[in-house]
C-alpha cells in the first residue's frame, strides 16, 4: 500500500485527491460509493497494477480528502462525470476501464453514455445500468420512509451521531442481504443495535481510516441522476444475497436480462454462496 502515490489535481476549480499505482499502458479507474473513498479500492489497485494496468482511484468532490463544492446540496451526477473526465485529462489518460460500486456505478454509466470514446469497458458491483424512466419507477416503489427519497433527511439522521458511529452503523446495516428501510416513526440509524459487531471483512483499522476521511468531508454532497444506452463491454457482478436485489423489481430487471436492452455488451456474473 505504501507504493500508492497520492496527489491533488484541479478540476473545475476544485482540488480532488487522487491515488495512483502502476505504469501500464492500460488504465483502470476505480469509483467509490458511500460511505467510502479511494481507500475502498486499495487492494484492487494493487492487483490491477500487478496485472500490468495503471490503477487510479480518487475521492469524488466533497468526499474524503477532496475539496467540498461551494453548494454541495446542488451537486449532481453530471458533476461527478466532470470529475471523472477532469481526473483523466489531468493524468493524461485518454481511455480507461471504469470500475464502480454503489453510487460510483452511476457516473461510470453516464461517462460511458456521454463520452463513449473515453471508456474501454464498464465494470460494476451490484448496480445494473438503469435508464431514467425505469429508475424513476423504482424510486417511487421504495417505501416512503426511505431516507434517500427525502432531501435532507439522511443528513439530519446522520447529524445526531459522530462520524465514526455513522460509518459503523452503515456498514452493519448494509452488509446484510435484506433492504434496510426505517418505519414512519424511525430513522435509518435507529435500526442498528449498538452491540452488533462489525462485519468480519471490515476491521477497526478500516473504520478508523474512513472516519478520519469523513471527518474532513462530512456527509453533505448529494446527487441526482439521468440518462441511457451503453455500448462499452463489461460485467455486472452481483452476489446471491446482495441487498440491491431486494429493491423493487431490481432482481427481475437483472435476471430477465432486460438490463441488456440498455447495455447490450453486458456480462452478468452471479456470485453464489459456496
Amino acid at each position: 500500500m505504501e507504493q500508492i502515490e497520492h496527489k491533488y489535481v484541479e478540476v473545475n476549480r476544485l482540488k480532488l485527491h487522487v491515488a495512483v499505482l502502476g505504469t501500464g499502458p492500460k488504465v483502470v479507474l476505480f469509483l467509490h460509493g458511500l460511505p467510502e473513498t479511494w481507500y475502498s479500492w486499495r487492494h484492487q489497485m494493487v492487483a490491477a497494477a500487478a496485472a500490468g494496468y495503471r490503477s487510479v482511484a480518487f475521492d469524488f468532490r466533497g468526499y474524503g480528502l477532496s475539496q467540498q463544492p461551494p453548494e454541495p446540496e446542488k451537486a449532481s451526477f453530471d458533476d461527478l462525470v466532470v470529475d471523472i473526465i477532469g481526473v483523466m485529462d489531468s493524468l493524461g489518460i485518454s481511455k480507461a476501464f471504469l470500475v464502480g460500486k454503489d453510487f460510483g456505478a452511476l457516473p461510470a454509466f453516464q461517462v460511458a453514455v456521454v463520452h463513449p470514446e473515453r471508456v474501454s469497458g464498464v465494470i460494476t458491483l451490484g448496480v445494473p445500468f438503469t435508464p431514467p424512466g425505469a429508475c424513476a419507477i423504482q424510486m417511487q416503489l421504495l417505501p416512503k420512509a426511505s431516507i434517500f427519497r427525502e432531501p435532507g433527511r439522511a443528513e439530519a439522521d446522520f447529524g445526531r451521531f459522530d462520524v465514526k458511529t455513522v460509518i459503523r452503523n452503515i456498514y452493519i446495516l448494509f452488509c446484510r442481504s435484506e433492504l434496510q428501510v426505517a418505519s414512519d416513526d424511525q430513522e435509518i440509524m435507529d435500526l442498528v443495535d449498538p452491540s452488533t459487531p462489525l462485519p468480519v471483512w471490515f476491521t477497526e483499522e478500516d473504520l478508523k481510516v474512513y472516519s478520519s476521511l469523513y471527518e474532513n468531508s462530512g456527509f453533505h454532497t448529494d446527487c441526482a441522476v439521468k440518462d441511457p444506452k451503453i455500448t462499452a463491454p463489461g460485467p455486472l457482478i452481483v452476489g446471491e444475497k446482495d441487498y440491491v436485489l431486494k429493491s423493487p423489481r431490481k432482481e427481475e430487471y437483472i435476471k430477465s436480462k432486460k438490463v441488456k436492452e440498455f447495455m447490450p455488451n453486458l456480462e452478468i456474473m452471479d456470485l453464489r454462496i459456496g
